[in-house]
């Protein structure tokens, strides 16, 4: 089984670094084929240099890749592309990973039953969390590009996150890859390519297995732990989500293109955030509310929407 770990990055030397040097201190079995194939989506600072320098210290482990095209979808398209891997790793810039990570990420699809796997995913905080975080609310952390689904492995009956999960390249291909109206670019922090893509091959009858010893850490910067960066992040959720799901089927009720059952959810959660008493769960409502705000910005803009080709830009 030969393994291509695919990390797009863009415009972040200094992390770049430190995940590289985590990476290449994997510990995989020996006679193992693996590589990592960085692909550089147009950055502006020194990522080819930090690259080549890996490249010099570790002969025909790593490989540079540049794409041009902005838009970490493109670069994707591109990795996968050039990937001579038959199980394919999906990891980012600004993670640092166990060293067994790999190994642990990549065992299960020894058994030919499992499409895919995805690790756990917790934040390397640098400070202290605000008291506004809701910490033990589902998806409160999402911004932080959190999967935690417990110690315990087993199926998945969730799309993993895209800095830490791995297919075989022959899924990968079966169902088309990542779309490319999903996914960050300049002008833009839509997202959601990653769940996309891993739903689509769930709906297509596919098993994909959890392995939380396959453990990354992703960096909280100071500039994440802002409320203005959780409600824009969100907001951009619910565009993402309405780019993914469309609508909800059957709705018929209008207003202004905008589902009426959009507009409803939206003055329930904002009852609930006038009266919420602690600012945690004053701030999970406000999470609530952009979310579903952005979902009517999108339903308005594209009153058509839902691509299923995997490819729709």
């Amino acid at each position: 089984m030969i393994v291509t770990v695919i990390l797009c990055t863009y415009n972040r030397r200094a992390s770049l670094t430190k995940a590289l040097e985590s990476i290449v201190a994997s510990n995989m079995p020996k006679g193992a084929e693996w590589h990592v194939l960085v692909v550089d989506n147009n950055s502006k600072d020194e990522t080819r240099d930090v690259v080549e320098q890996f490249c010099r210290r570790y002969p025909g482990r790593l490989r540079y890749l540049f794409e041009p095209q902005p838009g970490k979808s493109f670069a994707l398209t591109s990795g996968i592309r050039e990937a001579t891997g038959d199980v394919l790793v999906f990891v980012d810039d600004d993670v640092v990973v166990e060293p067994d990570w790999l190994q642990n990420l990549t065992a299960p699809l020894h058994n030919s039953r499992w499409a895919g796997s995805g690790g756990r995913i917790l934040p390397q905080w640098s400070c202290v969390p605000p008291a506004w975080i809701p910490l033990n609310e589902r998806g409160g952390l999402a911004p932080l590009v959190m999967f935690d689904l417990g110690i315990e492995p087993k199926e998945l009956e969730e799309p993993p996150f895209g800095t830490n999960m791995a297919f075989r390249k022959a899924i990968v291909e079966k169902y088309g890859g990542f779309r490319l109206d999903l996914g960050p670019c300049p002008g833009s922090e839509i997202r959601g390519e990653d769940t996309d893509f891993g739903r689509r091959v769930l709906e297509g009858g596919e098993h994909l297995w959890y392995e939380p010893s396959a453990l990354v850490y992703h960096a909280v910067s100071p500039g994440r732990l802002r409320q203005a960066y959780f409600l824009k992040w969100w907001f951009d959720k619910g565009r993402s989500d309405v780019r993914e799901f469309g609508i909800e089927g059957g709705t018929r009720s209008m207003v202004a293109r905008v589902p009426l059952y959009m507009l409803r959810r939206l003055a329930n959660w904002t009852l609930r955030w006038t009266v919420a008493m602690q600012p945690s769960e004053k701030f999970a409502c406000k999470m609530k509310m952009w979310m579903i705000a952005g979902g009517i910005v999108e339903s308005y803009r594209r009153p058509t929407i839902k691509g299923t080709d995997g490819q729709r830009a």
